[in-house]
């Protein structure tokens, strides 16, 4: 069977990239085009057999019934997000719940970068979705226009004006603060007054995942229903397949002899990583993520994107939801 598969070009997705892995029982073909583009082509054609997929705009349109895709537990993009949020010194933001009553950017709301740190936000700091003021628009001068899917209930969302970029707001005052799913040009270009929220993101982060055991999802792959529908039999193969590929990755960067990365303590940091997170950091299947989706799909409901807080069993493809349980 031929299927059209379109991913990210990560380490754990590599070796089915250049076909060192393989699914067994497919004839696959791979792309990797730019993830914007990569989501645009499957949410709005489902051009792709099996595609990486926004989780926040996955979310979002099965409670709409609108979605082409059937989830499989396979999370290629995976991040902490309390990186993500950036402010202003002068406007007296000196912890967290500072942020109620203020003025956000961030580039689209529906998100999964903006998704999981506002729900970090609520549950660790009591920062409602509803008590901010957001904008939305390009992250910069170079930026794309951001695709804008859904419209949040009850929530203040406005759009910048054409010609302006939430950079440079945020360094003009013009906002209070930013989530940005990759620091702002102006934080990289060290304008003053702007600033991190957690100055020291890996202890705020390390401490969150050791209180929760949330790993937060940014992406996961979807397989098209017809698909799903005429060859049920293909799900395990595929899971199969990039957890083959994930393996490969995680054993390469532990690897002393030669580093697999261009980093000089990578294996070090490997092992500090698994000595907090446990041997498969990256874990994939629905048993042990359950924690995580079901923060993802209680956030979004919360948020005013989901029409209604979704069962895990909605999301993913039924012969997947036993795997490596």
């Amino acid at each position: 069977m031929k299927l059209s598969i379109g991913i990210g070009r990560y380490d754990r997705t590599q070796p089915l990239l250049d076909g060192r892995v393989e699914v067994d029982g497919v004839s696959a073909q791979f792309s990797s085009p730019p993830l914007e583009e990569l989501f645009a082509r499957a949410f709005d054609t489902g051009e792709f057999d099996i595609a990486e997929l926004s989780f926040s705009n996955f979310l979002y349109l099965t409670s709409l019934g609108k979605c082409r895709y059937l989830g499989l537990p396979v999370f290629p993009s995976r991040m902490f997000r309390h990186s993500a949020v950036f402010v202003r010194e002068d406007r007296g933001i000196l912890a967290p719940r500072d942020l109620a009553g203020k003025k956000i950017g961030v580039r689209e709301y529906s998100m999964t970068a903006a998704l999981v740190a506002r729900g970090v936000l609520h549950d660790e700091y009591g920062v409602a979705p509803e008590s901010i003021r957001w904008r939305c628009g390009r992250a910069d001068a170079s930026d794309s226009a951001p695709i804008i899917r859904v419209r949040p209930r009850e929530i203040e969302l406005e759009s910048i004006a054409d010609g302006e970029n939430l950079s440079d707001m945020l360094r003009d005052g013009e906002l209070d603060a930013m989530i940005a799913y990759a620091p702002p040009r102006c934080f990289v270009e060290n304008a003053p007054r702007v600033r991190r929220l957690f100055e020291d993101t890996a202890v705020a982060e390390q401490d969150y995942f050791a209180r929760t055991g949330i790993f937060p999802i940014m992406h996961l792959l979807a397989v098209r229903t017809d698909i799903v529908d005429r060859h049920p039999e293909i799900v395990v193969a595929v899971i199969d397949a990039f957890e083959k590929a994930k393996r490969l990755a995680l054993d390469a960067i532990a690897a002393y002899q030669a580093l697999a990365v261009s980093l000089p303590w990578a294996p070090a940091e490997a092992e500090r990583v698994t000595a907090l997170m446990g041997k498969d950091y990256w874990p994939y299947g629905v048993a042990r993520n359950r924690a995580a989706i079901g923060a993802m799909t209680r956030w979004s409901c919360r948020q005013g994107l989901a029409a209604r807080e979704l069962e895990i069993g909605e999301l993913f493809a039924p012969a997947s939801l036993g795997w490596n349980a």
